[in-house]
């Protein structure tokens, strides 16, 4: 194997010394990029960032930035859901565990630095080698080692032959390349130490942050990439802690775009608003809650610990949960009813919950939860903890889960203390094991049906899945790998079946709903849907106005 230091680059980086401040979103002027608009735009989210560092961080408001500023190997084009060479050349399996990629001759990154062979290799074996339990290193499960054989070839040398994801995992989370000059090899670098090093290839650069209140992107003149130059030179992103402020910002017109997230009451209002367009787009998300196999009621660490009862628990809770209502009472359609792991519209997609659980026809059904509960031994009503949160899963989030409240406590089975923590402190204990039961959603990474096993199911020995909740079948981890690898459409998607039926039969995880993306824009701004179209990643490069 041809070592990483042959190819690496002389050059240091360039640490910038402008002060990280807030914004006047008054706008600024416009760059000397001739392909983009000399207009600035201002979109609003009630998203959070948790760390700019892609190895760090696996949740949507991270990605959100990191989409827009760092380069992938592989992307989705505008209106595609089928990834690209982005700032490659081309990419393709040369043996069936080496999978080749070409880059583009003189890319460098925003600082100056030569963007190589050497950085690409450099990205992905620390990766692994950081693994943090925040980050999205469990994507890249079948990565044995990366090898940089020439400045602009690598070969990803891959565990199990015939990967049939590999492609969509380089434009996942797992695929921002970084800049080793900028990037420490063995720990995550800080927001700061990123932006000041201007480490960036992508459409955009930050030239402002202000953690989570709001940051200003730059039109990057020298992305060499599948998606175009930016349509706008500066994008302004503000940050909301209400929704109500975020509808309300949108419909008075103080803000271009908002985006993640408005209730359903607010998208049914600004529905009637002849001031700004509600897009619609596809999604995949999906809401769930997750059981922690080692402190939910009867869970192995627990006191009374027996796995017999804690799986009557779980089946209990199943039976009780009113998908139905919570799409038509909380969520006013938005959200569809979700009887599986994986969603409706995609490959070897089921809906087994519906004939294991509650009435078979996808309606609750209290007789048979309390008839699982009395048959293995259960005392009722039986205590949890329900842990939720509203500033990155909406607001709505507390009418959906008073909801599920209710109904686990129908006949008494239940007794539900609901608690709510905000996102970036949640994101900590949740993963540190602090909940016991606690909701999550998922913004998929690509759109194939192992991006909703994978991440969740799949347990390798040194490695938790990104759930972390505690769950381990080695029947099921065999299977998520043997999906991952067959070729044959037909017999793949059996196995898909297979990994949720096992799945569903003992219930880490509740599916409730799933649902579309949507954003909304004042009249004259234009690219919207185009963006929304693309393959789960909102591109503020997309957009214009005017």
């Amino acid at each position: 194997m041809t070592s990483a230091s042959t190819f690496r680059k002389r050059t240091l980086a360039v640490l910038g010394g402008t002060a990280i401040a807030a914004l006047a979103l008054s706008g600024c002027a416009a760059g000397s990029n001739a392909n983009t608009a000399s207009k600035t735009l201002t979109i609003g989210t009630t998203d959070k960032v948790t760390v700019l560092d892609p190895a760090g961080s696996y949740d949507n408001g991270s990605f959100a930035v990191q989409n827009q500023v760092f380069p992938f190997l592989f992307n989705t084009p505008y209106g595609s859901p089928e990834v690209k060479p982005d700032i490659a050349l081309s990419g393709d399996f040369t043996a069936p565990t080496e999978f080749t990629v070409k880059l583009k001759p003189n890319l460098k990154f925003a600082n100056g630095d030569k963007l190589t062979s050497s950085d690409v290799k450099f990205t992905f074996d620390r990766d692994l080698k950081i693994a943090d339990e925040n980050g999205p290193s469990s994507l890249l499960y079948n990565l044995d080692h990366v090898e940089a054989t020439d400045p602009t070839t690598v070969v990803f040398h891959l565990k199990s032959a015939n990967d049939q994801v590999f492609k969509q995992i380089l434009s996942s989370p797992a695929g921002p390349i970084v800049d080793e000059q900028v990037f420490p090899a063995d720990k995550l670098a800080t927001d700061d130490e990123i932006v000041k090093g201007n480490a960036f290839a992508g459409q955009y650069t930050i030239k402002s942050y202000n953690f989570n209140n709001l940051i200003s992107y730059k039109a990057n003149p020298n992305y060499d990439g599948v998606l175009g130059n930016a349509k706008t030179e500066t994008v302004n992103v503000k940050y909301y802690t209400s929704q109500s402020n975020l509808k309300l910002d949108i419909q008075n017109g103080n803000i271009d775009v908002a985006f993640r997230s408005l209730s359903p009451t607010d998208i049914a209002s600004l529905n009637t608003n002849k001031k700004v367009t509600v897009y619609h787009g596809p999604g995949g998300e999906i809401r769930y809650f997750v059981f922690n196999f080692q402190t939910a009621p009867f869970g192995t660490k627990t006191a009374e610990a027996d796995p017999a009862k804690a799986l009557a628990v779980r089946q209990a809770a199943a039976d009780l949960v009113d998908r139905d209502a919570l799409s038509k009472n909380v969520y006013k359609g938005t959200y569809s009813p979700l009887y599986s792991y994986v969603p409706d519209g995609l490959t070897g997609a089921t809906t087994v919950l519906k004939s294991l659980y509650g009435d078979g026809k996808g309606g609750p059904d209290a007789a048979k939860a309390k008839s699982t509960l009395a048959a293995a031994g259960v005392t009722t009503p039986v205590k949890i903890n329900l842990q939720y949160n509203t500033d990155h899963y909406g607001e709505s989030s507390s009418d959906e889960y008073a909801a599920i409240k209710s109904q686990l406590e129908t006949d008494g089975l239940f007794s539900v203390n609901l608690q709510s923590t905000e996102y970036v402190q949640y994101s900590k204990d949740r993963k540190a094991g602090v909940y016991s039961v606690f909701q999550l959603g998922w913004f998929p990474d690509y759109s194939d049906a192992d991006n909703y096993l994978t991440p969740f199911f799949y347990n390798p020995t040194d490695k938790e899945a990104f759930i972390i909740n505690h769950y381990d079948d080695p029947a099921v981890d065999k299977l998520i790998l043997e999906q991952g690898v067959t070729s044959d459409k037909a017999a793949r998607a059996k196995i898909i079946e297979q990994i949720q039926a096992a799945v569903a039969a003992q219930l880490p995880t509740i599916p409730l709903l799933q649902g579309d993306q949507v954003a909304v824009a004042v009249k004259g701004v234009s690219g919207v849907k185009d963006t929304l179209d693309a393959s789960f990643k909102f591109r503020y490069a997309a957009l214009s106005k005017g």
